[in-house]
C-alpha cells in the first residue's frame, strides 16, 4: 500500500479591508447608498498612499474587490493599478442600506430619538425603510468569507465602507454588534482580518502605519 502524504492546508486567507476616501460632505452627511459622490482631493491623495503601502507588501494582494459605490471604486483604482489588477465590483460590499435616512445631515440625525439605539443598541435597530445593522453585518461577514474561500493562501484588498469594516471587525474579534461602534475606522485605513481552518484572526485595524512586519501568526 502506498503511502500518502496528508493534504497540506493552504494557509490563511488575508483580507485587506480599505475604507475608501475621504469625500466633500465625510463628517457631515449620511450619504449611504445615493449615487453621485466623489473622493475629494484629499480623498484622492489618501487612496495614492494606501495604494504604495499595499503595493509594497511582500506577498502582494492577486485581486481587487471593491463597493459599487463611486467613492469605493475610486478608492480601489489606484490600489489595483499599483498591482496591475482590476477593480472588481461587489455588491456584498456595500454601505449599509439607510433607507429614508440616506442624505440626512448628521447634525440634525443625532438629535433625533433613536439615534441613541444606534450608538448603545445598534442590533435592535433598521433604518426605516433600509438595512438593520446586523442584516449588514451578516451581508459584509458572509461576503469577506465567500472571497477568502476563493483565496486561500492568498490576500485580496477590499475597498469598503466604515460601518460594515466595523461590523466586519466585531464579527472576527467575538465582538458583540451592540458594542461595534465603539470602534474606529478612518478614511482609507486598512483593517486585516485573516480566515483559515484554525480560526478567523483580526490582524490589524485603523492602520494608516506601514505594514512591512505584518504576518499571521
Amino acid at each position: 500500500m502506498t503511502w500518502v502524504p496528508p493534504r497540506r492546508s493552504p494557509g490563511p486567507a488575508v483580507a485587506i479591508l480599505v475604507r475608501h476616501g475621504r469625500t466633500p460632505t465625510t463628517g457631515a452627511v449620511l450619504p449611504g447608498r445615493a449615487p453621485g459622490l466623489h473622493l475629494s482631493d484629499e480623498g484622492r491623495a489618501q487612496a495614492e498612499v494606501a495604494a504604495a503601502r499595499i503595493s509594497g507588501l511582500r506577498r502582494p494582494p492577486v485581486a481587487v474587490y471593491a463597493s459599487p459605490l463611486e467613492r469605493a471604486m475610486e478608492t480601489a483604482k489606484p490600489i489595483a493599478s499599483r498591482l496591475g489588477l482590476r477593480v472588481r465590483s461587489d455588491r456584498g460590499l456595500l454601505e449599509c442600506d439607510f433607507g429614508s435616512w440616506t442624505g440626512g445631515q448628521l447634525k440634525t440625525l443625532v438629535r433625533r430619538r433613536e439615534w441613541r439605539t444606534i450608538i448603545n443598541l445598534p442590533s435592535a435597530f433598521r433604518f426605516p425603510g433600509g438595512e438593520s445593522f446586523a442584516e449588514m453585518q451578516a451581508r459584509i461577514t458572509e461576503t469577506i468569507d465567500r472571497l477568502s474561500e476563493k483565496h486561500r493562501g492568498e490576500s485580496f484588498v477590499a475597498v469598503s465602507h466604515a460601518d460594515t469594516i466595523k461590523a466586519a471587525i466585531a464579527a472576527t474579534a467575538g465582538v458583540p454588534l451592540d458594542l461595534f461602534q465603539r470602534l474606529v475606522v478612518s478614511p482609507c485605513s486598512l483593517t486585516v482580518l485573516s480566515r483559515s481552518d484554525a480560526g478567523y484572526r483580526v490582524l490589524c485595524m485603523n492602520s494608516t502605519s506601514d505594514l512591512g512586519e505584518l504576518a499571521v501568526s
